[in-house]
């Protein structure tokens, strides 16, 4: 392998990192706050994913319109399953709520199998040729899907260390029972979480089909990838579970040549069991807020 070769490897890989980060970002504040896994967090990349597409054949939007309008099209479906689900099985075993969070994701796509089919969609994007500097490629795409989603990261980290609403949401990820006797409301503070958890899902959806393609199983494939990242970065952790993500996509396409990409998921799977059996806290170690 070249030095370019590295190069163009590497920038795949934060590009990558950025799109997988949200996602993750989205799993570990439910994690840290309501203390489970959602494993429909793929699901619902797919589900914000078919609403920027639909939304685009229906009214011939531009895509930043329609993903905007998928993203408040998935967070209405994310807060809708808290309010129906989740909130319901608050205070239960957290097996309990992950195996309904894997249930909703096998409804997402089931209805998005139904409805619109398991063909591979894309959106309507002018081709564009890659910029070539001395055999470093880059696509244009590329650089608005790391900006898009790198300025959507940055919003979210003021929401959450800048804002009342981050402080609230980090005193309950800290003690719930001590953040309600200090007069915080945690109904619409929950639903506000998934509000967002949903148009971050959304997002990671819609710059993935930009990237590769939409299919009913897009956001599946990413969820492994997602969930180690968060693991890697340490459960809980925001700043974690970005640098999880960038560290394991950048892993990912540096091991292409030597594995191949069909076996980018297993790596997955082996960093996840690595940072289990060796350091379960991962990177920023916020695993004691785990019960």
């Amino acid at each position: 392998m070249t030095w370019i070769d590295f190069v163009n490897l590497l920038i795949n890989g934060l590009i990558e990192g950025l799109v997988v980060a949200l996602p993750a970002l989205a799993m570990t504040l439910v994690m840290g706050v309501n203390r489970f896994p959602n494993a429909a967090a793929g699901d619902m990349m797919t589900t914000g994913a078919y609403a920027a597409v639909a939304v685009q054949l229906l009214t011939g939007w531009p895509l930043w319109v329609a993903a905007l309008g998928s993203m408040v099209i998935t967070a209405m479906v994310s807060a809708g399953s808290y309010q129906l689900i989740f909130r319901k099985l608050a205070g239960r075993p957290m097996v309990s709520s992950m195996l309904a969070a894997i249930g909703l994701g096998f409804l997402l796509r089931s209805l998005i199998g139904f409805f619109a089919g398991h063909d591979q969609r894309t959106f309507d994007l002018p081709l564009v040729r890659a910029w070539n500097f001395g055999g470093i490629r880059v696509l244009p795409t590329d650089l608005a899907i790391a900006a898009v989603a790198a300025a959507c990261l940055l919003v979210v980290f003021v929401l959450i260390y800048r804002t009342s609403f981050g402080r609230q949401l980090r005193a309950v990820a800290d003690s719930a029972d001590l953040a309600r006797a200090s007069g915080i409301r945690a109904g619409g503070l929950m639903l506000s979480l998934w509000l967002l958890v949903g148009a971050l899902s959304s997002l990671g959806g819609v710059l993935l089909g930009m990237k590769a393609v939409v299919s009913p199983e897009m956001g599946w494939e990413s969820l492994i990838p997602a969930f180690a990242a968060m693991v890697l970065g340490g459960i809980g952790s925001p700043v974690g579970a970005v640098l999880g993500a960038l560290l394991l996509c950048v892993a990912q396409e540096l091991a292409v040549p030597l594995m191949g990409p069909s076996y980018k998921l297993v790596l997955s799977f082996v960093v996840l069991a690595l940072v289990l059996l060796v350091r379960p806290a991962g990177i920023m170690g916020r695993v004691q807020l785990v019960r």
